[in-house]
């Protein structure tokens, strides 16, 4: 395997109130994880711009507009209860669209087989219409839109793992029937959306899980629904709406998913992924609000992508703690 990881320097601008759970220490954690011995062999890129007029592939000259007008000249500003704008949030939200679509590129001209992109602000619950839920644009429909557009592909499939729902994927996809979207998440829980009978144009897969499951309930989704559905639609690329927030320790949300249940649909989507468009899949970030809960998912999915095997799980309480604390205090 030869997994391309994409850092986002240009995500720390993209500040938020003290307290707000989607900070820029959850990219700083992340750049521990990737200085360890562990993943020395691993290719990183740094993230670089995209154009803004590539957003008006999944949004519209309103949403575009409102985004703008709310940026503040310094400091924060807000736009509703949950999702903020700093001054150098645009940068920000440029590069990570941009780190995603060279990672994309990247898979696509051969030099790497899949890509992980540990970027924010998240994306996914950005709709066509309305920035919401941390999110100011939808990255991963912006990707996936460019992608198509880009490489002529008839064909191209997200999967999102978050535990909350991504509504605005959702919503920008909804009657494209060469756009595949499958979602597993936790209900009830924000947004709101993705019951099973939002289907879009026959394209919408969502398998809503109770509160309290566990892996074991994950698996049954994936194997009885999503994974078929997946393996039916036979894309020509797969992008991984990537949240860890369904794992136990996550204050935002009461799924228990462990690192271990990470690799594994990591594992089953590369499967699919392998069998129906020579592997190429491309990774985003979206939630994951404990630190060491986000780190040791991400090590989980990323060793996945990169040897096929999730190896000896990390301990990040054991390997990054005493090194965030001392940089804390500096």
């Amino acid at each position: 395997m030869a997994c391309l990881l994409i850092q986002h320097p240009q995500g720390a601008q993209h500040q938020m109130p003290k307290g707000h759970p989607e900070n820029p220490d959850r990219l700083h954690y992340l750049d521990l994880l990737y200085a360890h011995e562990r993943f020395a062999d691993f290719d990183q890129n740094e993230a670089k711009y995209a154009d803004l007029g590539l957003v008006s592939l999944a949004h519209s000259k309103e949403h575009i507009q409102l985004v703008k007008s709310r940026r503040p000249v310094e400091s924060i500003a807000e736009i509703d209860g949950d999702t903020f704008i700093a001054a150098n949030s645009f940068e920000a939200v440029m590069s990570g669209i941009g780190g995603a679509m060279d990672a994309v590129e990247s898979v696509m001209q051969g030099h790497h087989q899949n890509g992980f992109c540990a970027i924010r602000p998240p994306g996914h619950h950005a709709e066509r219409n309305r920035p919401m839920g941390f999110c100011l644009f939808n990255t991963i429909a912006i990707t996936a839109l460019w992608a198509r557009e880009h490489y002529g592909m008839e064909r191209i499939a997200i999967v999102d793992f978050d535990v909350h729902h991504g509504n605005g994927t959702q919503d920008i996809l909804y009657d494209d029937r060469n756009m595949f979207y499958a979602s597993s998440h936790e209900m009830p829980l924000f947004p709101g959306t993705g019951m099973t009978r939002e289907t879009g144009a026959g394209n919408i897969y969502n398998v809503p899980l109770g509160p309290g499951g566990d892996g074991s309930a994950m698996r049954e989704a994936y194997l009885d629904r999503l994974l078929p559905a997946l393996d039916r639609f036979n894309p020509d690329f797969i992008l991984l709406s990537a949240g860890f927030d369904a794992d136990a320790r996550d204050p935002l949300a009461s799924l228990n998913w462990t690192p271990h249940d990470y690799a594994w649909i990591t594992g089953k989507i590369m499967d699919i992924a392998d069998k129906r468009c020579e592997g190429r899949i491309v990774s985003l970030l979206e939630g994951g609000y404990h630190l060491n809960a986000l780190a040791e998912g991400v090590a989980a999915h990323i060793n996945m992508l990169e040897h096929g095997e999730m190896g000896v799980p990390f301990d990040a309480a054991k390997e990054l703690e005493g090194i965030w604390r001392e940089r804390q205090q500096a």
